[in-house]
């Protein structure tokens, strides 16, 4: 009979954070568990997990015919929620949510979701990295906001890194975003805060980012 390890448990409590992602996310957030993790998992080990937690009734999957990769989310019995639809408008914003996430675990964070606004002018992060001294913010950007959002969104990061909340908050954006997101920042927030929001433009609309584990740490 097929048995949870320590390790699947992480996994999966994991998953049940980012509650979809692909095969480059589980490749990576694997890693994370093992001792030699100086990059992601095989293609192989990775599907291998996912079809053994398939098995077990703990995860879902679907190959679309317009992705070359599995899509994975935590089944009811894992998580009490049912199935995601899988063709929403967020969706392709939600798996590079989760591959970044992944990274973030293989560089020995640990991943949350943001705490949810007190407030209609605060604002959600797409997650948070966690250290044992502090945390960052995390934002995941596929496709440019108004600037009128820009605007709350920025002036609610000045007020978290100003008080002292987060170490900094870290942009994962396509080349043109980035460069958007760069200007909105240095309009909006003050020169002594501007040095903690940074823009890493590692994302295309289609395949995993371009960055591994240890580019976080820099």
């Amino acid at each position: 009979m097929l048995q949870l390890t320590s390790r699947d448990e992480a996994m999966l409590d994991w998953m049940n954070v980012v509650r979809l992602a692909d095969v480059d996310a589980i490749r990576w957030a694997l890693s994370a568990y093992q001792e030699d993790h100086d990059g992601p998992v095989s293609v192989r080990r990775a599907n291998h997990w996912i079809a053994r937690m398939a098995e077990l009734g703990y995860l879902g999957r679907v190959r679309p015919v317009y992705r070359d990769r599995q899509i994975v989310w935590p089944t009811h019995q894992s998580s009490g929620r049912s199935r995601p639809r899988l063709f929403r408008q967020t969706m392709r914003h939600e798996l590079a949510v989760a591959s970044i996430s992944a990274r973030y675990l293989a560089a020995g964070y640990a991943w949350a979701r943001d705490s949810r606004p007190g407030a209609i002018s605060s604002h959600q992060a797409d997650g948070v990295a966690l250290l044992p001294n502090g945390h960052e913010l995390v934002e995941v950007e596929l496709t440019s906001k108004t600037a009128v959002r820009y605007s709350g969104i920025m002036r609610d990061h000045a007020g978290r890194l100003g008080r002292g909340d987060v170490l900094k908050v870290c942009y994962f954006t396509t080349e043109e975003v980035g460069r958007t997101v760069k200007r909105e920042a240095d309009q909006f927030l003050f020169r002594d805060v501007r040095p903690l929001l940074v823009v890493r433009p590692v994302l295309d609309l289609y395949g995993p980012p371009a960055i591994g584990a240890f580019d976080l740490q820099s």
